[in-house]
């Protein structure tokens, strides 16, 4: 019951009315939060530095019940509004879409996510994979996921730190390499994406850019490019500018994913050579348009499609991972041929090839070799040699008498009308998309037996 006046009694019962000491309730307490916890109604310190603030970031479900309040609790007790910005995120929901509550008993405990995956991952995990104001679903799988990339950067930056015991950041280095050059502007292009996307909230894409880029880029290409002049003590300036590069690179990649997730990039930061006490307080991340090279981006994307290329062939073809090959290159351009002479070591490298041969599309195509066409480049693989055609051929040969097994018992099953009467439709949806892959297989293995037969 509400009354303008101070009652005594209930006008229909008539009993005593005590009022209560506390007259805000929950959500009115909380929407005092923006200045109360700051001293108010004492003009404190803080409160005259934190209020207003800029942003509050807040689910949408307690837009009135909360923002609403704080708003004009603000506006009557401040004159001024406590925050200029509300970044509304959707809920966590569980596994099934439905949302946590006690009744259902479908609550994740945060902390129990920490103490298996740590604060990082979970932090992760609830950034990425979704758009703003969207509900998600947790899984246990992503924050495993997560905790797997949080290692990916550790081990990363163990590397770096094996490799930084004589670092010298004013000692004189080598010129930059092509992979020096293609991390640098992969870095800035980056950290210009980031920051724009930062800017406009979009959380989850921002994460998405630097996950692709520390794991993919960073981790998977670069420091493997990076590895021969690390470990070589012989030619010190091309160490030192390797030991340079990384440094930037790693140490930036750190600053960039700290909103995100702060503990591990702290850690790796303070044991990276840098610059101040803490990378909470250290400058964030500018684009620097001068390592920007859009040419040796394009050029680098070639040679890891031809990377990739070679890679998938190799595979297709059961080449044992330790027997080197060689690869013959096929190129439409005469730039493009002069620049992959100039860098045909990473090729060499990171395809396992004994010997690169690299001419015009227009000369002779080697024989008995499978194939690969990437941008501008014939990508060719000699069999002969390489692999034991006969094994290969038994090999295939049982493989394929077994998927042929398979399809037979799928179709018997998918051609009696019992089963598909009784089974439910997203087991027989699966049986029948277990015969499409299985026959797709079959197609391949006999294109393979067929071309293996004829380079006999």
């Amino acid at each position: 019951m509400v009354s303008r006046t101070d009652i005594k009694e209930c006008p229909h019962c008539k009993g005593a009315v005590v009022q209560d000491e506390d007259v805000l309730d929950t959500w009115f307490s909380s929407a005092l939060w923006p200045f109360s916890t700051l001293g108010w109604p004492e003009k404190t310190g803080e409160l005259e530095y934190y209020y207003p603030t800029s942003v509050l970031v807040t689910g949408y479900d307690i837009i009135f019940f909360w923002v609403a309040r704080m708003m004009f609790m603000g506006l009557e007790f401040m004159k001024q509004e406590p925050f200029k910005h509300v970044f509304i995120h959707g809920l966590v929901r569980d596994s099934q879409g439905r949302k946590m509550s006690k009744s259902l008993g479908n609550g994740i405990d945060p902390l129990e996510v920490i103490d298996k995956y740590g604060a990082d991952s979970l932090r992760f995990t609830l950034v990425t994979g979704n758009t703003p104001g969207n509900d998600m679903r947790f899984y246990w799988e992503k924050a495993e996921s997560s905790r797997n990339f949080a290692n990916k950067i550790w081990n990363a930056a163990r590397f770096a730190l094996m490799n930084l015991e004589d670092y010298d950041k004013d000692a004189p280095a080598a010129e930059n390499t092509l992979a020096d050059k293609w991390v640098l502007s992969r870095f800035n292009q980056t950290a210009g994406d980031v920051t724009a996307l930062i800017d406009k909230y979009e959380l989850g894409e921002a994460s998405r850019l630097l996950y692709e880029f520390i794991w993919s880029e960073l981790c998977d290409w670069y420091i493997e490019l990076v590895k021969p002049r690390l470990y070589d003590r012989e030619n010190i300036g091309a160490r030192r500018r390797a030991q340079k590069t990384l440094t930037c690179v790693l140490g930036g990649a750190m600053q960039l994913m700290h909103p995100i997730m702060p503990f591990i990039t702290e850690e790796i930061w303070q044991a990276l050579p840098h610059d101040g006490k803490s990378i909470m307080t250290a400058g964030w991340v500018q684009k620097d348009e001068a390592f920007v090279d859009e040419q040796a981006e394009s050029l680098m994307q070639d040679i890891m499609d031809i990377i990739k290329a070679v890679r998938n062939m190799r595979a297709e073809m059961n080449v044992p991972p330790g027997k080197k090959s060689d690869i013959v290159l096929k190129v439409t351009d005469e730039k493009l041929l002069d620049a992959l002479l100039g860098n045909v070591e990473y090729i060499k490298r990171l395809a396992a090839a004994e010997n690169v041969g690299i001419s015009m599309a227009s000369e002779d195509k080697p024989e008995n070799a499978v194939t690969s066409i990437v941008r501008g480049v014939e990508v060719y693989l000699p069999l002969r040699g390489l692999i034991d055609i006969e094994k290969e051929l038994q090999r295939l040969g049982k493989e394929l008498a077994i998927l042929e097994k398979e399809i037979t018992r799928i179709s018997g099953k998918l051609g009696n009308p019992g089963f598909l009467d009784k089974a439910p439709a997203d087991v027989v949806d699966k049986e029948r998309e277990k015969q499409n892959i299985a026959e797709e297989k079959v197609s391949s293995i006999k294109e393979r037996i067929k071309y293996l037969r004829g380079i006999q």
